[in-house]
């Protein structure tokens, strides 16, 4: 297993996978589907594009042996904190440590770029995920924002909530 920063090469296969991991039939294999309260794509190739060409944001993947990216997560600055999301790992691998090694190595690039808070948003109804988040030193800030997607990113089958978590690195 092997975590690098993510190319403009890697957008088709980046596309595949975080789509897979929360939208579709194929994300009920594993537990992060969001496909039960939202509908459509999580993610496009031209949105993919767009957050590469951003200088502030970055996207480390998680790749086999043979070269295969199964898992990813996405980071931005935002201030002086770093927004940690679309964190993706492929439905069939789901629960085998991908996941916790990609939220490790996204703490150690805030902390090599001068950051000490990660942030992130979680799907108020996503208790399982929460906790998984809370295990692993996130806390609730107190902030509830509501869930408002553009159309690219999917449509929502009922009004949807995020708590705002956020942890000390």
């Amino acid at each position: 297993m092997n975590i690098t920063r993510a190319t403009v090469a890697d957008i088709p296969e980046l596309t595949a996978l975080i789509n897979s991991a929360y939208r579709g039939e194929a994300s009920f294999k594993g537990w992060t589907t969001e496909a039960g309260m939202i509908d459509g794509q999580r993610i496009g190739t031209a949105d993919l594009e767009e957050q590469f060409a951003d200088p502030d944001a970055a996207i480390l993947k998680h790749t086999e042996a043979d070269g295969s990216i199964t898992g990813c997560v996405y980071l931005k600055k935002q201030g002086d904190k770093i927004y940690l999301g679309m964190l993706s790992v492929s439905p069939l691998l789901q629960a085998k440590g991908i996941g916790r090694k990609l939220l490790e190595a996204g703490e150690i690039y805030a902390r090599e770029a001068g950051f000490h808070t990660v942030v992130m948003t979680v799907i108020t109804l996503r208790e399982e995920l929460l906790a998984w988040y809370e295990r692993r030193g996130y806390h609730k800030t107190g902030e509830i924002v509501p869930l408002d997607i553009p159309e690219n990113f999917g449509v929502l089958k009922q009004p949807l909530d995020m708590y705002k978590l956020e942890k000390k690195v």
